[in-house]
């Protein structure tokens, strides 16, 4: 009997500050009910899987009759990025956090990555991405120098003009910088964003790629692959995890890519898992405080479940889940250090509350078991708890 687990990252939605905020530098960081109250937010769907039984989800309809299991999860890893979220969920907790650099990056990194890749380097400092192409871009395209920034996150971000910089020679320098960024300096990630000219103002294209480290350990993916099963990775899943425990994958230029993929999937014939990003929600509205951006792509999402859902087959698993937050209405752009919500649907799946529990790599721990594969992790699998048969 085949077993397809289906795996959606809603990237940034996160459900309420945790305990250990303030230590992250955030506070009155709540993603999902700031974007709730926004009059083009709707949750149908999400609200009948039982969305609003989570702990600490009480602004939204409680459900009496729920179709899924639920949860809160806390995030064990020193982390609220990207790259730390996704590793947890997929079994690795991070006991320290990734580097960060508040006044840039020191000289020596700067001054090889110019030699290696013969360019110069603008900004250097932490900055908006769509603020620093408008602040550095003019320069860029006369001088051919890179602009190179970074966030609160654990990232190396470089931004160029297309027709400036090739696409191919801004992934070659971001492997470059890859290669550079090592040891005490190993950032989670190196991001190209490359930008055009458009209607005479700057505009970041979807042609953005990432180059993470590669786990430390064994993943959630490597286990499903090395057990002979088959792993998709759709959207920045493969740049996560550096392209390790994925038998196929595909990028994606927006959510609605993305949905449109995984609903794809629905019609490939597999035994393992079907993991997604639904970047979107992180990129194009948490960073960019866009409370009304945010609470539509959420309500398309919400949407978009519910066709998905009528075309799962027998024996396969949703998981839906957040790796972080990125509160659009705080003082921050950053990420926020959030619980993630968890829902898990599927016909044998009881719809129970599981409330708060410890550790996104309860996931893994679950996906693992139900997929009959062996895995190692500090995660506890939840499976006899809503397995109903």
């Amino acid at each position: 009997m085949s077993k397809r687990v289906f795996i959606i990252v809603l990237d940034s939605c996160g459900i309420g500050e945790m305990p250990d905020a303030c230590e992250f530098g955030d506070r009155d960081c709540n993603t999902l009910k700031r974007i709730s109250k926004s009059k083009f937010f709707t949750c149908e769907n999400t609200v009948k899987m039982g969305l609003g039984n989570i702990d600490g989800c009480g602004y939204l309809p409680v459900n009496n009759n729920p179709a899924a299991a639920v949860a809160r999860l806390c995030e064990r890893s020193r982390g609220k990025d990207t790259t730390t979220g996704h590793w947890e969920i997929a079994g690795i907790v991070s006991q320290k956090p990734m580097p960060t650099y508040p006044d840039g990056f020191p000289p020596e990194i700067i001054s090889e990555f110019s030699k290696q890749t013969g360019r110069g380097v603008l900004c250097n400092k932490p900055y908006s991405g769509t603020q620093v192409i408008k602040d550095y871009g003019k320069r860029h395209i006369e001088t051919g120098d890179l602009i190179v920034y970074t966030s609160a996150d654990s990232v190396f971000q470089i931004a160029a003009h297309e027709e400036t910089v090739p696409l191919e020679e801004l992934y070659d320098c971001c492997k470059k910088a890859r290669k550079i960024l090592c040891g005490k300096n190993a950032v989670g990630r190196v991001i190209a964003r490359p930008f055009i000219t458009k209607d005479g103002e700057f505009q970041r294209t979807a042609n953005r790629h990432d180059f993470s480290l590669e786990p430390p350990e064994q993943t959630l993916l490597d286990a499903i692959k090395n057990d002979g099963k088959y792993v998709y990775a759709i959207g920045k899943i493969h740049d996560i995890f550096a392209g390790r425990g994925i038998s196929e994958f595909v990028f994606t230029h927006s959510n609605e890519d993305g949905m449109e993929k995984t609903l794809e999937a629905l019609n490939k014939s597999f035994n393992g898992l079907c993991f997604t990003n639904l970047v979107d929600f992180d990129m194009l509205y948490g960073h960019r405080q866009d409370i009304d951006g945010y609470a539509r792509a959420f309500s398309a999402f919400d949407k978009w479940l519910g066709e998905f859902i009528l075309k799962m087959k027998k024996d396969d698993i949703l998981v839906i889940t957040a790796d972080h937050g990125c509160d659009p209405g705080d003082d921050s752009t950053d990420h926020s250090r959030e619980y993630v919500p968890l829902i898990i649907y599927g016909d044998n799946i009881k719809p129970v509350n599981l409330g708060t529990l410890p550790t996104f790599a309860d996931i893994s721990a679950t996906v693992a078991e139900y997929l009959d594969v062996e895995f190692n992790t500090v995660g506890t699998s939840r499976l006899k708890n809503i397995l109903s048969r």
